[in-house]
């Protein structure tokens, strides 16, 4: 487990997320977006792989 602290960002709050997590999940974050869930109390971060139609 990584232990962070929220940082104020304007009227919102960020997380700095390390790159070597980035990294540990193949995540570019240049190039990739991420998919945010919320379950009880917890908020669950993925790379997002969009639907191909």
């Amino acid at each position: 487990m990584i232990h962070k602290k929220l940082r104020q960002m304007g009227n919102s709050w960020g997380l700095i997320i390390p790159k070597t997590l980035l990294e540990v999940m193949n995540i570019n974050p240049v190039l990739d977006e991420i998919g945010i869930t919320i379950e009880n109390d917890e908020i669950k971060l993925k790379k997002y792989k969009q639907d191909k139609k």
